[in-house]
């Protein structure tokens, strides 16, 4: 039986199709339109998980979209009456949309897939409860889902059990975590729902200056983690804006520009919004274990994405084991809302296996084959050296060694916003260049963003403190002591991004300036070529670590492609290219896309 789940029409569009309660494709719609974060109704990724399948529409049980769209709309409409007349201009923008798109949800399935079966409507925490519960290795766990707002809840908590959910409790609109943080992004002059991760890799470089206004002014917390807003301060139910004057006077000025210099004041700001969401999740996460007395807890919402608490959860040791959804936000949903209906809706019995989740690394994505990939190289008369499978690990190690930028692009493209090693680029963690080199030279973004390590999974706890897996990149732990290196007296005055210039550990392209990395493990079990590839430098050049980065550059979705990765690799100064068998040189190519070319495709957020 197949079953499709779908999420759309509000940010980052995916979906998702189960077999028998497998998992076997999953995709955003970004990765196939090249528009970051697409919301719009994702066609292109549900024709890949039929044609994936070698299925149509005729052949599927169920479609199930991951929300309630008369019930958003009820919250979106109570809302505005509310605050009636204020917010007359973001009314008037919402409505038409609603009117002929969104609120027929039902029948624009129908006609989008030629589709006449069951459609089944989760409301949207489930969803997320779903996409969290379901793939985990777990047959119990507790469940925490928070985001920005599904129809009304913004926060829920739970209990799983088997092939069954029970929510037990929630926080509703305007009341809400994730919409706290897209606040500070938005004032910090970076993107709302892209920008979050920008502002949690901003917090090391400043002080909690600002942490006891949040406290007193912002928000209320309670013991239980529950809180409450002060919405004098913010326009985001109603306006077009996150933040109003009134929360302008409360932190020094007006919000930053985006693109503008950064100063102290944003990097104080992060830091003190990412210990309040800290603070809060960890009081969340003991009212949970109390309410259900479990040993296991599941993660999704948007909010899960934070790894920075996540690492703080684990530390905490409220719960013995935590397994986040890799696609924590509204692309998972897509999934939650097809493992909803098989368990939930079908009542089919579920079987877990110890230490094993359901998800398969995340590698959901579309691959191509080296007849595909050697097709558009001479298609396109690039010139290329083949290797063969058992040559590429030691190849590819040698040319990292070198301090070669490489661009990876191996097997299924990865569900959720982390490279996992499929659509990656990889650089020498060892290197006390590769960060700037990659932040300016690859990425094109920011110097202060964080490259995360991929390292051996049975390796992990010799280089960073942590001793469980951690395959999704959601997980923050130190460089371990014997591992850092002793900050000499006249960088300890060194404040923000000056501290960009002291080297901290052996692996200092992978070392934050507070000592953390942001840490995936890799398995044999789920990507056997990339775990080679760093045994492989291991055995030669004596570290388990890689600089794992995505395979795009600022603005841009990740790779699906050869042709979007041979872009991607022209438009920047990537040494090299693998591709499958073929090897890429970058001073080989003939036909180089200037950077204004890429600077004009993608806007930059």
């Amino acid at each position: 039986m197949y079953i499709l789940g779908i999420s759309a029409f509000y940010h980052d569009s995916a979906a998702c199709l189960i077999k028998d309660g497998k998992i076997i494709a999953a995709a955003q719609e970004e990765r196939f339109t090249r528009k970051k974060h697409d919301y719009n109704f994702p066609i292109n990724a549900i024709n890949f998980c039929l044609s994936f399948a070698k299925i149509t529409s005729d052949d599927l049980e169920i479609v199930s979209f991951y929300d309630k769209p008369f019930l958003k709309f009820e919250r979106i409409l109570e809302t505005y009456l509310q605050f009636s007349p204020k917010g007359i201009k973001s009314f008037l923008k919402a409505m038409p949309l609603w009117i002929k798109q969104k609120l027929w949800m039902k029948e624009y399935i129908k006609k989008e897939l030629n589709y006449n079966g069951k459609i089944l409507f989760p409301e949207h925490h489930f969803s997320h409860a779903a996409s969290a519960f379901y793939p985990s290795p777990f047959n119990e766990a507790a469940i925490l889902t928070m985001d920005g707002v599904g129809e009304w809840t913004t926060t829920s908590y739970g209990i799983g059990k088997g092939n069954n959910i029970e929510l037990l409790a929630d926080i509703k609109f305007p009341h809400s975590l994730g919409l706290l943080y897209s606040a500070f992004t938005y004032f910090t002059g970076f993107r709302v729902n892209s920008g979050e991760y920008k502002v949690m890799g901003l917090a090391p470089y400043g002080e909690p200056k600002y942490k006891k206004i949040i406290f007193d002014k912002l928000i209320d917390i309670k013991d239980d983690g529950s809180f409450r807003m002060n919405m004098e301060y913010f326009n985001y139910p109603v306006g077009l804006k996150m933040t109003n004057d009134k929360f302008n006077n409360l932190f020094d000025g007006p919000p930053r520009k985006p693109e503008s210099k950064l100063t102290q004041r944003e990097m104080d700001l992060a830091r003190s919004v990412q210990e309040v969401t800290e603070e809060i999740v960890l009081r969340m996460a003991k009212h949970v274990h109390k309410e259900t007395n479990q040993q296991n807890i599941t993660l999704a919402g948007g909010v899960a994405l934070n790894c920075v608490a996540n690492g703080k959860l684990l530390r905490e040791g409220t719960f013995k084991n935590i397994w986040i959804q890799p696609a924590s936000g509204d692309a998972g949903g897509a999934l939650g809302a097809a493992l909803a209906s098989w368990y939930d809706y079908l009542e089919n019995p579920r079987e877990t296996k110890e230490n094993y989740d359901a998800q398969f690394g995340s590698y959901l994505g579309p691959e191509f084959n080296d007849d595909e990939i050697k097709t558009f190289i001479t298609d396109n008369d690039i010139s290329f050296k083949e290797l063969n499978k058992q040559e590429i690990p030691k190849v590819i190690s040698k040319l990292i060694a070198e301090e070669n930028v490489i661009g990876w692009f191996q097997g299924r493209m990865e569900f959720g916003p982390r490279a996992l090693g499929s659509r990656s680029i990889l650089g020498d963690a060892r290197s006390p260049n590769m960060q700037k080199h990659m932040n300016q030279k690859i990425k094109f973004r920011e110097s202060f963003r964080p490259f995360a390590p991929s390292v051996l999974a049975e390796e992990v706890s010799n280089y960073f403190d942590m001793d469980v897996s951690s395959p999704y990149m959601l997980l923050v732990a130190d460089v371990t002591k014997d591992k850092q290196k002793m900050v000499i007296d006249d960088s300890k005055s060194y404040f923000g991004l000056e501290k960009l210039k002291i080297i901290r550990s052996e692996i200092p392209a992978i070392t934050h300036v507070d000592y953390s990395a942001r840490i995936q493990t890799v398995h044999k079990e789920t990507n056997e070529l990339y775990y080679n590839l760093i045994k492989n430098f291991n055995e030669e050049y004596g570290c388990a670590v890689l600089i794992n980065t995505s395979f795009n550059v600022r603005g841009e979705p990740i790779v699906c492609t050869p042709e979007d990765a041979y872009k991607c690799f022209m438009r920047t100064n990537m040494d090299y290219l693998i591709m499958g068998n073929y090897l890429l040189k970058k001073d080989d190519q003939k036909n180089k896309i200037e950077f204004d070319d890429w600077q004009k495709e993608y806007e930059l957020d």
